[in-house]
């Protein structure tokens, strides 16, 4: 017997015709003698729905408007409380339906596993997962249907994840579980090597390492949230990316057990036998570009203009400095998520006496583009096919950052899918 935890995102169980899909998934599952959890999320446009009428409730609009700090009052405990519904409505639905096919079910909510947080309301992080009366009834035979998203905070407060918490929600649990595998089931068949709307030849990838899929997924690919991965790659969980929107019996050429021919198996880069140098190209547009011009180059500068966005809880990302030809001063360019740049632009305004810069301009028409693949450790010259093919089609590079196994370039936004294109042809990726 295999222990499985099954995913399911809010386009998955959107409606009941497609919780009945979700249903059947399981059932085939349990029905082959696997011990199931089944994570799921709420209906697709369920918690926009519910988020939105906690800001009606606090006229947070009306309070914006008039210049009120809303969200500094906002009762981020009482929030949690009603957008963890949606889940909730999930899981009781889906175990209604696994029982009308003769399936033996029942939902649990994460206070009652029970899953438990810190206390960060609206963007909480497990501390730990009491799985001992939830695992006896999955040996026994019973599914698990668990709504995804949401734990218990310390004072017996429903705390929720943030956004895409319930992939985390699922990883955590097969952890937890110990179980052989957790499978999140998405609307895309696997992780592909670049977005197949913008190349055509992109292909699915049969197996990616952790590291691999963390730079894709940090990178623009939305196709696993960040943390989930952080969290597979730390506790060594083997996931598996299929779709739900398959035929609920099992393709001829998949194998049950592994997951190979199914989806894209994300797992330890030692059981890939083959690496490609590359292997993907991964964009997003939801960039921001933020320039000081003429700050002043000393010591401390730096930590002057980025702790306050740290401070308002703004990541930055990529970070260029051109120090001026006298030396006293410099203009420094960094990169934020495009809803954070008007905090952002706020922020260094109220601070322009104590960092001293001449002028600060923002702007949102800038994509980035990055090259990924482990293979990159073992090969030279990555950066430089990869900067003269972009300059042979006019694409200007206006900053670089770098890790171990990614490159990445910020580009002007109108170039985005030339480049992408182009990369995806220069490392060998379309048509394998």
């Amino acid at each position: 017997m295999s222990l499985l935890v099954l995913k399911f995102g809010g386009t998955s169980v959107a409606d009941l015709e497609r919780i009945r899909n979700v249903a059947a998934h399981v059932k085939r599952e349990a029905d082959a003698g696997h011990a199931c959890a089944v994570v799921v999320s709420a209906m697709a446009g369920q918690t926009n729905q519910l988020v939105s009428w906690v800001e009606e409730a606090w006229g947070y609009k009306a309070r914006s408007q008039n210049g009120a700090e809303a969200s500094a009052l906002y009762d981020t405990r009482e929030y949690d409380a009603v957008v963890s519904s949606g889940e909730q409505v999930t899981s009781g639905l889906l175990a209604l339906v696994l029982q009308a096919m003769g399936v033996n079910a029942r939902s649990w909510q994460g206070w009652q596993i029970p899953v438990r947080t810190d206390a960060a309301h609206r963007a909480a992080r497990i501390t730990g997962i009491d799985v001992i009366e939830i695992k006896d009834r999955m040996l026994a035979g019973e599914v698990a249907v668990v709504a995804g998203f949401q734990g218990i905070a310390p004072g017996n407060r429903i705390a929720t994840l943030g956004r895409g918490g319930s992939d985390t929600s699922a990883v955590a649990l097969a952890a937890a579980l110990q179980a052989d595998r957790c499978d999140i089931y998405t609307d895309v068949d696997g992780v592909y090597t670049t977005d197949p709307r913008v190349v055509p030849k992109a292909h699915r990838l049969d197996r990616i390492s952790y590291e691999e899929m963390l730079e894709m997924a940090s990178q623009g690919a939305k196709v696993l949230q960040t943390r989930s991965v952080e969290l597979a790659m730390q506790r060594g969980v083997r996931v598996l990316v299929r779709s739900s929107f398959e035929a609920p019996d099992l393709p001829g050429n998949g194998n049950a057990e592994t997951g190979e021919g199914i989806g894209t198996l994300v797992c330890h880069e030692d059981e890939i036998v083959e690496q490609n140098v590359v292997s993907g190209i991964a964009y997003a547009r939801d960039e921001a570009k933020v320039t000081l011009l003429k700050v002043a180059d000393k010591p401390g500068v730096a930590a002057q203009v980025f702790s306050p966005l740290a401070d308002a809880h703004i990541n930055v990302d990529m970070i260029v400095q051109n120090v001026s030809e006298d030396g006293r001063s410099t203009d420094l360019t960094f990169t934020v998520q495009s809803a954070d740049l008007d905090r952002a632009l706020e922020v260094l305004t109220k601070a322009k006496d104590a960092i001293g810069y001449l002028d600060l301009r923002g702007s949102t028409d800038i994509a980035k583009v990055s090259a990924i693949g482990v293979g990159m450790r073992s090969h030279a010259g990555v950066a430089a096919q990869m900067f003269s093919a972009l300059a042979e089609k006019g694409i200007n590079i206006e900053a670089i950052s770098t890790s171990e196994i990614k490159i990445s370039v910020l580009i002007d936004a109108a170039y985005a899918e030339l480049a992408v294109r182009t990369l995806h042809s220069l490392f060998g990726l379309d048509g394998r």
